[in-house]
């Protein structure tokens, strides 16, 4: 029997192949951990309609499983689809996020329900909307929909100029928000202490599973706070260095050659040790 009672897995670049699909392989393996007893989480910076596509194909929609949304301002139930969690940013904190942005010429953008909406068309998001299928809706007055509060802002642009924004942002609002860079085009901006790390907590802590019994894989600066928090942070062969520098172990192969599948049936369903965990 597997010690591991929860595996969380980042969507894009880590489950997902670049084509978006989902081996066969990586679903067996997946498959077979849960009959093992651990409670599958799917974490990704999506919105839930576009994470659904995905639980379904792994069955989540059947059994009891969890989806991490917006880089974890939204936890729901896969099997029913009950919000059980969820936390926005201040009208006051996002809008003074809006005004920093716009005031260097960055557009901005947002998602509730299926819609992107942005500030104005830029090729980045168009890039989003091929990624997740959302439409896209130019909003007149942008500041005014910020104003409502929203779960999450991303800006993106450059990574080169994003850089000097970021450091801006961090001076006025990095205490009140929580912010990184997800893909290197897009900043993104969450409520404080909100991350996909702090969401994970919290479905442990609903099933009574130990930190020490939970493994997180992902490739970003996004997925940092969950394989940090994780007993065991695992980053993928194709992640981010700076993630490869802070995981317990990195997979040996990447997204495109079944790296999740992989680790689950060499470490979770076969005989091959893990690294100790982080809490143990």
């Amino acid at each position: 029997m597997t010690s591991i009672q929860m595996l969380a897995i980042d969507l894009d670049d880590t489950l997902l192949r670049s084509d978006l699909t989902i081996s066969f392989r990586t679903r067996n393996a997946i498959r077979k951990a849960e009959s093992l007893g651990c409670v599958v989480v799917l974490a990704s910076g999506r919105i839930p309609s576009a994470m659904e596509h995905f639980a379904r194909l792994l069955g989540l929609h059947k059994r009891p499983g969890y989806l991490i949304c917006n880089n974890g301002t939204m936890i729901q139930e896969s099997h029913t689809g009950k919000l059980i969690y969820e936390a926005k940013i201040p009208p006051k904190i996002a809008l003074v996020a809006y005004d920093l942005a716009a005031a260097e010429g960055f557009p901005v953008q947002l998602y509730e329900d299926d819609i992107m909406y942005i500030s104005r068309p830029n090729e980045f998001a168009d890039y989003d909307q091929k990624l997740t299928g959302l439409r896209q809706v130019v909003v007149e007055n942008f500041r005014a929909m910020v104003g409502n509060g929203c779960y999450k802002l991303i800006i993106p642009g450059d990574p080169m100029t994003l850089r000097p924004l970021e450091n801006i942002l961090q001076t006025y609002i990095g205490g009140e928000t929580t912010i990184f860079t997800s893909k290197p085009y897009f900043l993104e901006i969450l409520p404080h202490n909100v991350d996909k790390g702090t969401s994970l907590s919290k479905v442990a802590e609903v099933l009574g599973i130990p930190r020490s019994a939970v493994l997180a894989i992902g490739d970003s600066m996004n997925d940092e706070a969950m394989i940090r928090w994780a007993g065991i942070g695992v980053a993928m062969a194709n992640g981010d260095d700076r993630i490869k520098d802070i995981a317990a172990m990195v997979t040996n192969k990447s997204n495109d050659d079944d790296g999740v599948a992989d680790l689950i049936e060499r470490y979770i369903l076969g005989k091959e040790a893990l690294p100790k965990p982080a809490d143990a």
